[in-house]
């Protein structure tokens, strides 16, 4: 299995997403475009980067200084149990809470509170799980 959030893994990540009819045609539905990094905390940037056009992930790899959307970051630990058992959106609302899950850049709030998005970033985490 390649390294959570390296190139390869994020390639892959992509292709799980775009294949997710709950992901990519979800936000098709809103045209949400939005570029989004992955990473850990104390880490001067992302590991890992995606570009959304219209709920598709266009472009997946390494980060490398793109203007980002959304900069989210946890613990290896917290990203590995997420990854492996899910989230929910009552996990998702603790982990935020609790500050296991912090968002650098993007306002969670108002994400949260819009089903059309919430449903999708907590899709998105399963779809993480297969990579």
């Amino acid at each position: 299995m390649a390294t959570l959030f390296s190139d390869d893994w994020m390639k892959s990540f992509q292709n799980i997403w775009n294949q997710e009819p709950d992901l990519k045609d979800a936000l098709a539905q809103i045209d949400f475009n939005s570029a989004i990094g992955y990473g850990v905390p104390g880490e001067d940037k992302p590991r890992g980067y995606i570009s959304v056009i219209n709920g598709e992930i266009t472009t997946a790899g390494t980060y490398s200084d793109q203007d980002l959307n959304w900069d989210i970051r946890a613990d290896e630990k917290h990203w590995d149990k997420w990854l492996s058992s899910g989230i929910g959106m009552a996990g998702m609302g603790m982990a935020v809470t609790t500050g296991k899950m912090k968002f650098k850049t993007g306002d969670f709030k108002a994400m949260i509170k819009d089903p059309r998005m919430a449903g999708p970033f907590v899709k998105s985490f399963e779809a993480m799980g297969r990579v």
